[in-house]
């Protein structure tokens, strides 16, 4: 049989064949405490009786379990020997009945990294933390079951657990003889199965609404972290937020919330933001701030909460039938997080954040050689699981954003109530949505899916303004531009906004016109006759997805003043801009840098202004002509520094600030001042040197060699928690020494013995701009190993493997060509192995046009200035 990775192929021929009536899932977790006998893994006992059919008597299939073994199998009565059908990812089931029982009895192992049922050891006070993870297909992990999205069904969970556990599913649980029983779920998916068990800290509230047939509708509520994370735990704003994205999706899909409770787990050592489980929804417990963030943290847990709610309708209600239209949830709730987020919370900015962060994730995903259909091609579990991009959640999201605009919203939401009655409990392909919009809005969805949905890449719209001998504007167009490698030109609906001084020097709007730009050029008329702008903003208000261009005029206008722009989303949507013009070659990173210097301090929204810090940097990091890095990195902590020093003591504009110094810091001076922050002996007005910020202030010490081991390990001494560890591991990797480097490899590369956070912040330190010296030789050693990491780890460490160590900071063609000859070498290797290489192959080569791109803007200069 072909092992671990599913193909879709397989799951239609096995959702032809079977239909699953129901699963019993016994756990016995007691074996996650104490010692474990044995050199192989730890090990929890799982029974699963699956009760499923089949259409075509004596027909052969087979079930999923990855396990070190299975004690005993029985099909329909008639014990199976373990040795002959099963081969450690599929169980054979031959010559099955029309109505069938399988029961498994099976030692699965415990998880350290992130995938199935992760075991966590909090080094704080001994404590055993548990919590499962499955997307796309680690349920089987767990238990024996089918392992696709289609083959729904409800679940019974039973749960032997250590005494003074607690232990939580997908329903309500009772426990009696330390054994937990749960309610049986409505039909799901296996993958939004969900178990937490531990001695975790939990809250309860609850939710209440008058349904608008005048029944009561009453939720219990709770959240949960670790007891070391307690004291930090501000569940009454998360239990707020949920109560108001609750009111929020009843308003708008008249669908009542079907999955009973709501708990929200925030669990240690997580993989992603969170996971959508109906009842259990697990979140990443860096969600649980231990000091002092900006409100673009909180705005930022809002919408993942929001998110993962939207879920419980699309994605756990309704589900895709394949991976291939996984947009089908994903997209839907990354536009319904900042929908409700602006239409529910406080945080009614929450487009501007979209369109500056977000977007930039879509944009970068969208230009890569693996760009995609955000209906995707997903030939099986490895594409699935690379296919959770940019492209899937931020470009869907913007492009719903667009369909709302293009649609209405009035009928958007109808079409959403008709698809969830009309669908509930059930799985659904791209027609069954673009059929209710189409009944609701009367607009042929086919063409509009076509343009959006099966295409990729993005299109660049650029303004022409042709002004009269009167100084006023005779025409003004929108010129459309499609990639060679992506030459679609699609419909878009777009504002185009005309801005100018006032006399009190603000950068304000005086004329604005919507229009349907479609083909090449296409003619706004309604700007026809307006005063001269300075300003051009097309794809104000960001109605659309594209990257937007500038005329010359408007561009110069920017860089003299972008800070005077008195919009909050028309300044992000031109910092926008301006980045993906120095990605793209077309704006030189030292000018790039330039602007954010002279016109971040002027940044009202916390999160854009974090942004362009982020911006910053990776300008000077990969964008800069490397001649020009050093002049640079002590521009912007000089400039740092300087707003540092100038923001409001308190304010959140001083945090950020605060950071990005510490992000920058490098010289003397600086290092003196992180140290003296550190130890007492210099001060802020206003900054509280709060545990979080000591790490962000030892790591740049560290990374320059100015703090060493022993004053890590005092600092751990101080802050001796999970939390803390991560940031030691990470300092540890990032000390400028030859021995460290080849350490952290050994650590990550050749051995998996670390868990999956501790092997993250391993990498993260290993990578070092300042340190390129000492990552030279790890090149060779990169293209050398990643073919075995791929082979012998899970899906998920080998892609942070891949990914994480790509040698993006050894930026020269000879690496360039290093990646070439191993993706020409190795043609035969796995699809999605392939497809990371390729990435960042890709963001070397825009890092070298943008480093060239940079070098002749400084030539240029030169020539001009011996002429």
């Amino acid at each position: 049989m072909p092992g671990e990775n599913l193909s879709r192929d397989e799951a239609r021929e096995r959702a032809a064949l079977l239909s699953v009536d129901g699963y019993e899932v016994s756990l016995d977790l007691r074996s996650a405490v104490g010692d474990e006998a044995g050199d192989g893994p730890r090990t929890f006992r799982s029974v699963t009786t699956i009760r499923f059919r089949c259409n075509e008597p004596g027909a052969t299939s087979f079930a999923d379990l990855i396990a070190p073994s299975v004690t005993a199998l029985s099909l329909n009565g008639r014990d199976l020997d373990p040795g002959e059908v099963f081969d450690g990812s599929r169980i054979a089931l031959e010559d099955l009945a029309a109505d069938n029982e399988l029961i498994v009895d099976a030692r699965c192992a415990y998880s350290r990294t992130g995938e199935g049922m992760h075991r966590f050891v909090d080094p704080e006070d001994g404590e055993v933390y548990l919590y499962t993870q499955y997307e796309p297909a680690d349920s089987r992990r767990v238990f024996a079951n089918f392992e696709q999205p289609d083959l729904k069904a409800p679940f019974r969970f039973e749960v032997r657990a250590p005494e003074g556990w607690t232990v939580w599913s997908n329903g309500v649980g009772s426990e009696h003889d330390g054994v937990w029983r749960f309610a049986e779920t409505k039909p799901i998916s296996t993958y939004i199965t969900c178990v937490v068990a531990g001695p975790y800290h939990y809250v309860t509230d609850s939710y209440e609404r008058i349904l608008e047939d005048g029944t009561r509708l009453e939720i219990p509520l709770g959240a949960l972290c670790r007891k070391g994370l307690a004291p930090h735990f501000d569940s009454d704003d998360v239990f707020l937020v949920t109560k108001q994205g609750l009111d929020f999706f009843h308003e708008h899909f008249d669908y009542p919330y079907p999955f009973g409770k709501y708990d929200q787990a925030f669990v240690p050592e997580y993989n992603l933001g969170a996971m959508e489980n109906p009842g259990l929804v697990t979140f990443r417990e860096e969600f649980i701030f231990r000091g002092k963030v900006t409100r673009a943290s909180y705005e930022g847990r809002a919408n993942v909460i929001l998110h993962e709610m939207a879920h419980m309708w699309f994605g756990d209600l309704v589900t895709m039938v394949w991976w291939d239209d996984l947009w089908l949830k994903e997209s839907f709730a990354d536009f319904m997080g900042t929908f409700a987020n602006v239409g529910a919370t406080r945080f009614t900015d929450a487009w501007i954040t979209f369109a500056n962060r977000r977007k930039a994730w879509a944009y970068r995903a969208d230009q890569l050689p693996s760009t995609h259909p955000i209906t995707a091609d997903i030939r099986d579990l490895q594409d699935a699981k690379l296919n959770f991009d940019g492209i899937t959640y931020a470009k869907g999201a913007s492009v719903l954003k667009q369909l709302v605009a293009y649609v209405g919203q009035d009928a958007f939401l109808e079409g959403a109530r008709r698809y969830f009655k009309r669908h509930a409990y059930g799985n659904t392909r791209l027609g069954d949505l673009l059929s209710v919009l189409e009944e609701t809005s009367g607009r042929d969805m086919g063409t509009w899916a076509r343009s959006w949905l099966q295409t990729a890449g993005v299109n660049s719209l650029t303004p022409q303004v042709l002004l009269s001998a009167e100084g006023r504007v005779d025409e003004l167009a929108v010129v459309q531009v499609a990639a060679e490698s992506h030459p679609e030109l699609r419909p878009h609906r777009v504002a185009v906004g005309l801005y100018r001084r006032t006399p009190a020097g603000a950068l304000e709007r005086y004329a604005r016109a919507e229009a349907d730009v479609d083909g090449p050029r296409t003619v706004v008329a309604e700007l026809a006759g307006a005063e001269a702008p300075e300003l051009v903003l097309v794809n104000d208000d960001d109605l659309t997805y594209c990257k937007t261009r500038f005329d010359a005029g408007s561009l110069e206008a920017l860089k003299a003043g972008l800070g005077d722009l008195t919009d909050p989303l028309a300044r992000a949507l031109c910092w926008s801009a301006l980045w993906n013009m120095t990605r793209d070659a077309l704006l030189p990173a030292r000018e790039f840098v330039d602007i954010v210097l002279r016109f971040a301090g002027r940044e009202s929204d916390i999160g854009v202004l974090q942004m362009l810090h982020a911006w910053a940097e990776s300008a000077l990091v990969h964008y800069a002509a490397p001649e020009w890095r050093d002049t640079g990195a002590g521009l912007l902590a000089e400039g740092a520094e300087r707003e540092l020093l100038a923001a409001e003591p308190g304010s959140e504009q001083q945090l950020a600030w605060a950071r990005f110094f510490a992000r920058t810091a490098a010289g003397p001076a600086a290092f003196d001042l992180l140290q003296g922050l550190l130890d007492g002996t210099s001060a802020i007005e206003g900054l509280d040197v709060d545990q979080e910020l000591r790490w962000a202030f030892l790591q740049p010490l560290t990374v320059w060699g100015v703090a060493d081991e022993k004053a890590l390990a005092a600092e751990l001494a101080r802050d001796d928690t999970a939390s803390g560890k991560r940031h030691q591991v990470r300092c540890l990797a990032a000390r400028p020494s030859e021995a460290v480097k080849a350490q952290a490899w050994a650590q990550v590369v050749e051995s998996d013995a670390l868990s999956n956070a501790l092997a993250e912040a391993t990498i993260a330190g290993f990578e070092q701009p300042s340190q390129r010296n000492l990552l030279e030789p790890y090149t060779e050693k990169y293209f050398a190993a990643i073919e075995r990491v791929w082979k012998d780890r899970s899906i998920q460490i080998a892609m942070n493997l891949v990914s994480g160590l790509f040698p993006s900071l050894q930026d020269s063609r000879a690496t360039l060509d290093a990646a070439d000859a191993w993706l020409a070498a190795h043609e035969d290797a796995a699809p999605a192995l392939r497809r990371l290489v390729l990435e960042g192959r890709d963001d070397l080569a825009r890092a070298l046009r943008g480093q060239e791109c940079d070098a002749q803007a400084v030539n240029a200069v030169n020539t001009v200035n011996t002429e």
